[in-house]
């Protein structure tokens, strides 16, 4: 049986949470295996599950079932923010206006929410107001800039930026080893959780080295997941507290030495530009390894 939907609203969502919101039975491997076999389609054509839905859109399904595609009560978990909780998050708050908000995320709290997850980035910014929303994402891992908009039209407007490759972002890594070029730019095809193919591309340079750790400014021009994980991996230099990509590492101790350090933008001709200060536990690392660290970037940040 096929079943044609018409979006009626604009919704600003993905296809796959959308279906989630649709037909509340629906896993996300259910969601995914379907889209990719064209079982799930979008104005008639191939779509993927992040494709955001739009107004007047046709979604078409191919396999329609009411077994399949059926509703099922959902009782949401609660989620309570924790004065800490909240407390931690207006303390990293570095920029906002009326707009849009720009924080310095800590490791070891997920961007969004999941079935591991007790209390992400997300729910701490719809418990402050529900309008509030992620415009992109770190590694649970990762620390530094996120940006937060604070309406739906600056949802838009930096989706659109990020599409567009007009949002530059920068990150120091701490690495096990050194590449082989002191800069460069990589083009690195990745897999993601799906096993397809995505073409990544990193531009780099090397900060400093001493005892076999390297200091790496990156400049991705691609945000697939894990991208830099991946591309420090792939350069012979994996990155310092890497349990994923670093795993016969003597660090393993260490936490995940990647920090979003640096954004740049221009926002109807206003141009905004962000430093980050480095976690404690960066900063206890090169001190403990006597790394002379190079603190004045600008140099750096302006020659990509």
């Amino acid at each position: 049986m096929i079943k044609k939907i018409q979006i009626k609203k604009d919704y600003e969502v993905r296809l796959d949470k959308y279906l989630k919101n649709l037909f509340t039975s629906l896993t996300q491997s259910f969601i995914e295996k379907n889209i990719r076999k064209k079982n799930i389609l979008i104005n008639n054509s191939r779509t993927k599950a992040n494709y955001v839905v739009k107004l007047n859109d046709n979604l078409i399904i191919l396999n329609f079932h009411e077994e399949l595609y059926k509703n099922k009560i959902i009782y949401k978990k609660n989620i309570n923010i924790s004065d800490n909780d909240l407390k931690k998050f207006n303390k990293s708050i570095i920029f906002q206006n009326n707009n849009f908000l720009v924080i310095n995320k800590w490791s070891d709290i997920a961007t969004q929410g999941g079935s591991k997850v007790n209390v992400s980035i997300d729910h701490i910014i719809k418990n402050i107001n529900p309008n509030y929303r992620l415009v992109h994402r770190l590694d649970k891992e990762t620390s530094g800039l996120l940006l937060i908009s604070k309406n739906l039209k600056y949802a838009r407007y930096f989706s659109t930026l990020f599409k567009q490759h007009l949002i530059t972002k920068f990150y120091i890594a701490l690495c096990e080893g050194s590449p082989k070029n002191k800069n460069s730019k990589v083009l690195l095809n990745i897999k993601n959780k799906n096993q397809e193919i995505e073409k990544t591309i990193t531009n780099y340079v090397v900060i400093g080295n001493k005892n076999n750790i390297t200091q790496i400014l990156y400049n991705p021009e691609t945000g697939k997941t894990h991208q830099l994980r991946k591309v420090s991996k792939n350069l012979g230099c994996s990155i310092i507290g890497d349990q994923k990509y670093n795993i016969n590492s003597k660090y393993n101790n260490e936490k995940l030495m990647l920090h979003a350090f640096a954004l740049k933008f221009t926002i109807y001709e206003e141009k905004f530009s962000f430093i980050s200060e480095l976690p404690d536990y960066f900063l206890t690392f090169i001190k403990k390894n006597k790394l002379k660290f190079k603190e004045n970037l600008e140099k750096e940040l302006n020659s990509f």
